[in-house]
């Protein structure tokens, strides 16, 4: 497995994450016993980058985590760690509070969940409006002093945010959807972060499965899955998306790679600065995964991947309307 860092002043971590939420939260029921092993493989495999949130489903992530990690060296793996986002009784998303004060309970419950001393990289989920992002980097900076962080990252910001909260403390990373499909990040926030040093972990990078080559316009979004309220699924989107998804195909199978793999590697292909997070939930969707690190395009390769999906070609916003004002770019 290649390493990258996230930024320059951020630990070194595998070219390719783990993104968990998918094991407890957003997308239906999913097995426990596979995601743990899912976990063991993927360490095995020399991703040691894993990523979080105190939230997805009221903290059960984070305990399967920490059943997953049990026994394994603390040095192997870096645990990412989003926080502030407040749930209700049937898990109903209520506003962010990224709060010192608040954001040190946070720390403290997810410590004792994921059964470690430290978290590697903490990072509010959104911005809380209420509360200047200085206020929060200053908490988390307080907490690197205290020895239970180590790096600050960041979450779904815009160039404004990245930049006040760089002028606290180091940020090691922003974490923002990435994609063939959702490009925003590519006109200030990425030269931003390019300027001041800072990584990306670009999560949705097959959008959250629409551009896998796993889905078709007969999929349904089961009960709990979050994809029946995402506007690039809904009916008279998703098939305008997936012809997308079938022109892709047509560059995968002359690449001799599947399309997941090609929507990958075009995201590691951005930069070295740049680090793919795949929301695994099996070993086998895993398996599919970690080739894709090993995948060279060429320029004449991201030249017609671009003719096939051009910035700009999907249907729909990448999350319901209510929610599109809480990110920190738009698609």
């Amino acid at each position: 497995m290649q390493t990258r860092h996230l930024g320059r002043t951020g630990p070194a971590v595998s070219a390719l994450g783990l993104g968990a939420m998918g094991m407890s939260d957003a997308y239906g029921a999913a097995d426990r016993a596979e995601s743990i092993a899912t976990v063991h493989a993927a360490l095995d495999a020399g991703v040691t980058l894993i990523d979080t949130g105190d939230f997805y489903a009221m903290g059960h992530n984070e305990l399967l985590l920490g059943e997953a990690l049990r026994g394994r060296d603390r040095d192997s793996y870096r645990l990412s760690v989003k926080f502030g986002a407040l749930r209700g009784p049937g898990h109903v998303f209520g506003p962010m509070d990224n709060r010192p004060e608040a954001l040190r309970n946070f720390l403290a419950y997810s410590l004792t969940r994921l059964g470690v001393d430290h978290i590697d990289v903490y990072r509010p989920a959104r911005l809380d409006p209420r509360v200047p992002i200085e206020d929060t980097v200053g908490a988390i900076k307080e907490m690197i002093e205290a020895g239970y962080v180590r790096y600050v990252g960041l979450s779904e910001v815009d160039a404004d945010t990245i930049r006040r909260a760089h002028a606290v403390h180091p940020i090691a990373d922003l974490q923002i959807e990435y994609s063939l499909i959702s490009r925003a990040v590519e006109d200030d926030v990425l030269p931003t972060l390019r300027e001041l040093g800072i990584g990306l972990t670009a999560y949705g990078v097959l959008s959250r499965g629409l551009i896998s080559g796993h889905w078709s316009v007969g999929n349904s979004a089961g009960a709990g899955d979050s994809r029946a309220m995402i506007p690039r699924f809904s009916a008279g989107n998703v098939e305008h998306n997936l012809a997308l998804v079938d022109a892709l195909r047509r560059i995968a199978d002359a690449k001799g790679c599947t399309v997941a793999q090609l929507a990958i590697a075009w995201v590691a292909a951005q930069g070295d600065d740049v680090v793919p997070l795949v929301g695994a939930r099996t070993r086998t969707r895993l398996a599919e995964a970690l080739p894709a690190m090993e995948l060279t395009l060429t320029a004449g390769d991201l030249a017609e991947i671009e003719r096939a999906v051009p910035r700009g070609a999907a249907r729909g916003d990448r999350y319901p309307t209510a929610l599109m004002g809480s990110v920190g770019v738009g698609n």
